[in-house]
């Protein structure tokens, strides 16, 4: 049996697509070192490492975004895509858990 097909992605500009897959690469290295989640500090260590370099690809991003004239960031769209990319789930990983799975 085949898994469900995907909704497609929203038609967007190669910058847009950029900013939204290293915004959500931003968010599976954040829950990565999300302390609230547990886990080994050398996973939170090398998650941390590896950020530095996603916040500058998420920055060139925008900025060619900007350059370009593409001045306005149209949220329902990215949204959308984000949404396709299991943009939910991975944002969930940064939030902090609820009480009883965080151990208290």
């Amino acid at each position: 049996m085949l898994p469900p097909e995907l909704p497609p992605l929203p038609a967007l500009t190669r910058a847009e697509c950029d900013l939204v897959d290293t915004y959500l690469e931003v968010l599976d290295l954040l829950g990565r070192i999300n302390p609230a989640r547990g886990g080994d500090t050398y996973r939170g260590l090398r998650a941390a490492q590896s950020l530095v370099g996603r916040a500058t690809a998420l920055r060139d991003a925008l900025t060619l975004m900007h350059d370009r004239g593409e001045s306005e960031v149209h949220a329902a769209t990215l949204g959308r895509a984000i949404r396709v990319l299991d943009g939910e789930r991975r944002s969930r990983l940064v939030a902090l858990p609820p009480e009883d799975v965080a151990g208290s």
